[in-house]
């Protein structure tokens, strides 16, 4: 990566004023809530207790991190199709679809481990031998490929309501561009807000499910956490689920290392090198294996916050921990949970357009700022393969390829595309390349 210029913008929101503090960590618990939520939604894990992971995830990676990084941890999409696989086995095999999930969030717990392994070579080796094999030509089309990954289920959202995602999204540009004060720096929210209470003003809301709702209650119980994979475990089936999911770790390392990327671009602040890499990939590494302990899906840095952080200009990591409390102390809340679980799918979607399209954004400007040559036939075959083949398997494949026993979705096969593309194609098939750091090599 070339020298990041620092970025003007708030690094202590508090001097904002505690009302606008409340209402930038708020702003934040939104941007999160609908991808991460979705996650459980889709696999069947509890809702609530991704809610409480989340926040504990993100304070956990702040403390490793030296509360230096403005990062917000969410629910990894790389590891639906994991879970997707091993729970559709499990059925096959006689289990109860909560207990195959169990068996899938141990595999997730190993998948975690990863980051440990990771961190240990870059702290042993040192970053620069390490970042060569995740030069700016592999994780600029990674960041890329997250944003149009993401892309489809935003859309899949707003067809359900496109007056409803319109508004939101309206609201979202209006606010940015000719919003002043607190306006300017809340769209997110104020996009969120605007659209649902239309919602409910157009009648489109149901709230009958919200009086049945309880207003405090655990996130989890035993039967939804690791522990009941023991009371009778399948040891072949527990190795099968391992071998199935740890392979997609190599693409969510991949996704932290571009949204560490990004959010150094955003900021303004080199954080591969303070607090540096690998106490970024073990805070990661944490989070994602005490998440699946306890039933929650796996963990990772979040690019819809990274959008905000663009936004609004508010860097401040204080604001992002704030965030964090707010999902801990609303996990013990099924009636906001339920709320929430109300909110229109368009609403969610027209919001989510603004945010996926910025994380692909931010990749074309790495590759922009790194000055990546795509005159050199070597580049454009690393990127092209890892765009084509994280979308194509993504919208062409279930984002699901299997491998014998091993499942890969569209992000992990591109990943483990791009890097061995870029370890082994010598230079000579194009021109020189830059480095991680700028300098030319050969």
């Amino acid at each position: 990566m070339n020298q990041i210029e620092e970025k003007e913008g708030i690094t202590d929101a508090r001097e904002l004023g505690m009302p606008k503090y409340i209402i930038l960590g708020v702003q934040h618990l939104f941007a999160m809530f609908g991808a991460t939520v979705l996650v459980p939604v889709l696999t069947g894990l509890s809702v609530s207790s991704t809610l409480l992971f989340a926040g504990i995830g993100t304070l956990v990676f702040h403390l490793v991190s030296k509360l230096l990084v403005p990062a917000f941890l969410g629910s990894s999409f790389a590891f639906l199709g994991g879970y997707m696989s091993v729970k559709a086995l499990g059925v096959e095999q006689g289990m109860t679809e909560t207990l195959a999930l169990d068996y899938a969030c141990i595999g997730v717990f190993f998948a975690g481990l990863c980051y440990f392994l990771m961190a240990g070579l870059i702290k042993s080796f040192g970053i620069e031998k390490m970042l060569r094999f995740f030069p700016p030509l592999v994780t600029g089309p990674m960041i890329i490929a997250i944003g149009l990954v993401l892309s489809g289920s935003a859309i899949q959202n707003c067809t359900t309501n496109w007056p409803l995602a319109i508004v939101a999204l309206a609201t979202v540009i209006l606010a940015s561009v000719c919003g002043k004060g607190i306006i300017r720096i809340i769209p997110i929210l104020l996009g969120v807000v605007v659209s649902y209470t239309t919602a409910v003003v157009m009648g489109e809301v149901d709230f009958s499910s919200l009086s049945e709702a309880a207003w405090i209650g655990l996130p989890f119980s035993r039967e939804q956490t690791a522990l009941a994979v023991f009371d009778n475990l399948d040891t072949t089936f527990l190795i099968s689920t391992i071998i199935a999911i740890m392979p997609i770790a190599i693409a969510t390392i991949m996704e932290h290392i571009g949204d560490m990327c990004a959010i150094s671009s955003t900021v303004g602040k080199d954080f591969l090198k303070e607090p540096g890499l690998h106490r970024t990939l073990m805070g990661d590494g944490l989070a994602t294996a005490l998440a699946s302990l306890f039933g929650a899906p796996a963990n990772t840095t979040y690019g819809e916050n990274t959008g905000v952080l663009n936004l609004t200009k508010v860097f401040d990591p204080a604001v992002i921990r704030l965030a964090a409390c707010f999902a801990i102390l609303l996990s013990f809340c099924p009636k906001f949970a339920c709320l929430i679980g109300l909110m229109p799918a368009a609403t969610i979607g027209g919001v989510s357009l603004i945010l996926y399209g910025m994380i692909s954004a931010v990749g074309v400007r790495n590759l922009i700022e790194d000055s990546v040559d795509f005159n050199s036939s070597r580049n454009v075959f690393v990127a092209a393969l890892i765009l084509v083949i994280a979308i194509g398997v993504k919208y062409g494949a279930d984002d699901n390829v299997s491998i014998g026993p091993i499942h890969f979705s569209g992000l992990a096969l591109s990943a483990i595309v791009g890097v061995t593309l870029n370890a082994i194609l010598p230079g000579k098939l194009g021109m020189k390349i830059k480095s991680v750091h700028g300098k030319e090599k050969k």
